[in-house]
């Protein structure tokens, strides 16, 4: 048996990784995927990879760091690393999230509650360095090194750690081995957060070092805010792909199906995530039938970033997030809506109704709500014409975590789904206890190298077990079953395991959204909205 993987092993001068990931005895997974040798092969890294890039971690990279010129740049990196260390703890570099984070640095008893939570560690088999408390580890030494200064006393009582350019690159690395679920921050039992820790990590590299997945920042944040959505799509294209939507919606409803545009003092402002436009206009579509059908006053925004709910800033740079948040208030305010109403995207969720709270203030703290919450008070109402047996086969739900274990939306989307699904099945552990669908934090959009490998079978490994334990009496593929998942950023997840796993191909296990059902089940709409066909 191999030794534990030590925080000393990550300072290591040569370029081995500290462990090798496809080589390491993942968790098994129920039938049909039971047989470790039919799975997917784990992809190797190219030898031009390892040669190219640095981060020598686990088998796999994210970032792309390219290899110092020398001694001297290295040098040079890990002095912008450490000074960054100093602002993460300085009030006025950080005073959104300082306070729990010093409680995180000084608080933790190391019982490894949180690792028991960790989906990750779990997939992983038990892998060392995928401990939540592992990188919490690492960055409360060098908080007690180098910033609370405690000389060799500190290093005896809290541990020594070697800082170079190895240690920095293989952190960097592991920032972005963690969905950034938060389930270990619910399971500590002196509230500490080692999800916030990640996010604090991935912060300090791109804020102070611009390191950053180019998915994220180049493809993301940048994009969104110099064309209006980090897809790339216009107001202008939106608004076209849009009336396209429409036009396609109403010939399969039999509805006229109207999406309206920039109205001044509106109930309601919609926001998509604009992924759905591109990937899954059935979503959408979707809301446009509701909406009108329940005679709600609303609108979308054809302004730079209003239609766009992405802010993938939340994930791993403050300033991109406080950017994004505010263009999405102004489009609000400038329309003088009543309020803004988040479409199925959990990410912007947690962007514009909770951390935005610390950066929108006077007339940009506008009032922010669920989709699902309006979406059962709709169904609740009777607004609509319903007949479950339209949705009659088998339905689970997958609870996103940003929406359901941060904010605590636990209950509305399944009260609609228990009075229109007549076969819903939840999956076990539900709610705040979910395990992340494998996505979260920006993997869904991360597949470079190998690390589409890591993402489905170490990230999703717990999902695609929660889903087959859920459908474990109806995996014959002549019963057709579905994947509830409000969330824009897990449906990209769940398209990429299904497709991976073979689990539409041989079980015809489908995903989509919670509008997609509500439609699928009104009397006023063609039968058979829901197609089963791939995406």
């Amino acid at each position: 048996m191999s030794r534990p993987t030590r925080v000393s092993d990550l300072s290591r001068r040569d370029r081995e990784e500290v462990t090798r990931i496809d080589k390491a005895p993942l968790a098994p997974l129920p039938p049909p995927l039971d047989d470790p040798a039919a799975l997917p092969a784990f992809s190797s890294l190219s030898d031009q990879a390892r040669e190219r890039y640095d981060g020598a971690l686990d088998g796999t990279i994210a970032l792309n760091l390219p290899v110092p010129s020398g001694p001297d740049e290295e040098r040079t990196l890990v002095a912008r690393f450490l000074a960054g260390l100093d602002k993460l703890f300085e009030r006025e570099n950080n005073w959104m999230f300082l306070e729990p984070l010093v409680l995180t640095m000084e608080h933790c008893a190391k019982c490894q509650t949180c690792s028991e939570a960790c989906h990750v560690f779990e997939a992983a088999g038990g892998e060392d360095i995928y401990r939540p408390t592992f990188r919490a580890e690492i960055l409360r030494r060098l908080y007690f090194k180098h910033v609370r200064t405690g000389g060799l006393l500190a290093a005896w009582h809290h541990g020594d750690i070697t800082v170079n350019w190895p240690l920095v690159a293989r952190l960097a690395e592991l920032s972005y081995r963690c969905n950034l679920c938060r389930r270990c921050a619910q399971a500590c039992p002196l509230g500490a957060d080692n999800g916030l820790v990640t996010h604090e990590l991935r912060k300090l590299f791109s804020q102070e070092m611009g390191i950053a997945p180019k998915e994220l920042h180049d493809n993301g944040s940048m994009l969104q805010l110099r064309a209006g959505s980090s897809t790339g799509m216009t107001p202008a294209v939106v608004r076209d792909n849009v009336e396209f939507i429409d036009e396609d919606i109403g010939e399969k409803t039999g509805l006229e199906v109207k999406t309206p545009w920039d109205v001044e003092g509106a109930d309601v402002l919609l926001v998509h995530n604009a992924g759905e436009i591109m990937a899954w206009p059935e979503n959408p579509g979707a809301f446009a039938v509701i909406l009108n059908a329940a005679g709600i006053s609303w609108t979308m925004s054809s302004e730079l970033a209003g239609y766009d709910s992405i802010n993938y800033g939340l994930w791993y740079d403050d300033a991109q997030f406080a950017r994004v948040a505010i263009r999405h208030a102004e489009a609000a305010r400038r329309l003088k809506v009543k309020k803004i109403v988040l479409g199925e995207c959990g990410h912007a969720h947690k962007a514009l109704m909770v951390v935005a709270d610390r950066v929108l203030s006077g007339d940009l703290d506008i009032p922010r709500e669920s989709c699902l919450t309006l979406f059962r008070d709709i169904v609740a109402s009777g607004r609509l014409k319903l007949d479950p047996s339209r949705n009659d086969f088998p339905v689970t739900l997958h609870d996103p975590c940003n929406v359901v274990r941060l904010m605590g939306v636990v209950e509305p989307q399944r009260e609609i789904l228990r009075a229109i699904c007549p076969q819903f099945r939840e999956m076990a552990p539900r709610g705040v206890d979910n395990y992340c669908c494998g996505g979260g934090s920006g993997f869904a959009i991360m597949s470079g190298h190998n690390f589409r490998d890591w993402r489905l079978q170490v990230a999703g490994r717990k999902k695609v077990e929660q889903v087959l334990e859920a459908f474990a009496d109806c995996l014959d593929p002549s019963i057709p079953k579905y994947i509830c998942a409000p969330c824009s950023n897990c449906k990209g997840q769940f398209r990429d395991a299904l497709e991976y796993f073979g689990l539409w191909r041989d079980h015809r296990i489908l995903y989509g959204g919670l509008a997609e059902l509500i439609v699928n089940a009104m009397t006023d709409v063609k039968p058979g909205f829901i197609e089963w066909e791939w995406h």
